[in-house]
């Protein structure tokens, strides 16, 4: 056995072991494995069924992370992506109304088109294009919407005179809600002190363990009476069932892609703005982790990107048959490169540990947006330290950033924030005549235009 795994992924030549490898594998997937419970609970709020959703979700991620091992035999670790999986639920839906069908079909043909530039280079050559800064402003922006939306899930901030503020405890023990909302929002902000604290110990999974943990603590405080499930007010009952553990039906969200908005403008918006997220996280993530695992080259690029590339690509179409939100390279893939992963089969493991999640449908279905609140707080953190990588003394890069960082969440859109930061960053460059001194790519110029007349036309 130990022969074939060598021959397939060339183990010792990559300073590895079989043991190291299905550690590593096992390590990736518990630190991910937040992304079984978020998922559905995120895309939910666009009507699309749970149970499909996490379906599409657990096999979207086998088989992205299957193409990853066998195209380029790294440790990368693909699921359906946070900030992407947002996008598509609260602004492609949510604000501009559309269905998820037709989201659906957005992400497809995202794929599609990524396939295609994948085989080239072109997609490396977008990424080179886009201002460095823009990329980290546009990665702490869908950092902040993210944490926004756990804070909302977790009802810690709710609609107020200032539009919002933060949940009221005090006055909420006195009308009697303390016991349906308020003990969610207390126990979601001990939860993400505790993933914080956890991970600080640097324990494996730290995110993981804290959704349990809160989810733990909520079912206690049900069984005991302190929390009282409200349906009405969106609390509901946190006890799983343990009667059913058959594999939930993919039907409801399979091959449910609606592509009747095709031609129109505002569908050719959602899809350069889907991957213009999908194609900075990617390949950030890609150098990021390889380099962590010391597999850049000496001019720091990635060999056999193609591969891995192609595997992001088709994943995407294929989550999107399924019937989930983009499925993209995870940067917890770092945490099994930390412990010794260092090819495909620590991808294998992980793939397979996906699919047999499937079994366990009713435990992730009911664990409740109040304990999977602390892991988008905290991911949301994660994505937010991309701040401190831009030259704030340098105003003609800081602006563009911190406008489209603030307007994510402000505007509770990232597509907005992408299109704020791109025109403001030729803007400021152009009149101030930085332009001039410095090398902007055509790309940047015509993703403005095309922002642009998105205002005026649509």
């Amino acid at each position: 056995m130990n022969e074939t795994l060598e021959k397939i992924f060339h183990l010792k030549e990559h300073g590895t072991n079989v043991r190291t490898e299905i550690l590593a594998g096992i390590t990736t997937f518990m630190t991910m494995a937040y992304i079984l419970a978020v998922n559905p609970n995120i895309l939910g709020a666009t009507g699309m069924d749970a149970g499909a959703v996490f379906a599409a979700t657990a096999i979207g991620a086998c088989v992205g992370t299957l193409l990853m091992a066998g195209l380029s035999n790294y440790p990368f670790v693909l699921a359906p992506g946070m900030g992407l999986n947002a996008f598509f639920a609260y602004t492609v839906c949510g604000q501009l109304g559309y269905s998820w069908q037709v989201a659906l079909a957005a992400v497809f043909v995202e794929g599609i088109i990524f396939i295609i530039l994948s085989l080239t280079k072109v997609r490396e050559a977008i990424f080179n294009c886009i201002p460095p800064a823009l990329k980290y402003g546009v990665t702490s922006g869908i950092g902040l919407f993210i944490a926004f939306i756990g804070l909302q899930n977790a009802k810690i901030v709710v609609a107020g005179p200032t539009l919002v503020s933060l949940y009221p405890f005090r006055s909420a023990l006195l009308d009697g809600s303390f016991h349906t909302v308020g003990i969610g929002a207390l126990l979601a902000l001990l939860g993400t002190l505790l993933i914080a604290i956890l991970m600080v110990k640097k324990v494996p999974g730290g995110i993981l363990w804290g959704i349990i943990a809160t989810w733990m603590a909520g079912m206690i405080c049900e069984a005991t009476g302190v929390y009282i499930p409200n349906p009405e007010m969106g609390m509901f009952s946190v006890m799983p069932h343990f009667g059913n553990f058959a594999i939930p039906s993919l039907a409801p969200t399979f091959m449910q892609m609606d592509f009747s908005m095709l031609a129109s403008f505002n569908f050719l918006t959602i899809i350069i703005t889907f991957m213009f997220v999908d194609l900075f996280d990617t390949l950030g993530t890609l150098i990021g982790v390889a380099s962590k695992a010391n597999m850049l080259d000496e001019n720091g690029r990635l060999p056999k990107i193609k591969g891995a590339l192609i595997s992001d690509s088709v994943a995407t179409s294929v989550g999107a048959v399924l019937g989930t939100s983009t499925v993209t390279t995870f940067v917890e893939s770092s945490s099994g490169v930390g412990v010794g992963g260092r090819t495909g089969l620590t991808s294998v493991v992980s793939a397979v540990l996906f699919l047999a999640s499937l079994l366990l449908a009713p435990i992730f279905l009911a664990i409740p947006a109040f304990a999977t609140a602390p892991a988008l707080i905290v991911v949301g953190f994660l994505m937010v330290s991309s701040l401190m990588r831009i030259d704030f003394e340098d105003i003609t890069e800081a602006v563009p950033a911190y406008i489209a960082t603030i307007a994510m969440p402000f505007m509770y859109s990232i597509s907005e924030g992408i299109a704020m930061g791109v025109i403001s960053y030729v803007i400021i460059n152009v009149c101030s005549g930085a332009a001039s001194k410095k090398t902007i790519s055509p790309v940047v110029y015509v993703l403005a235009v095309i922002f642009v007349l998105k205002y005026i036309f649509v």
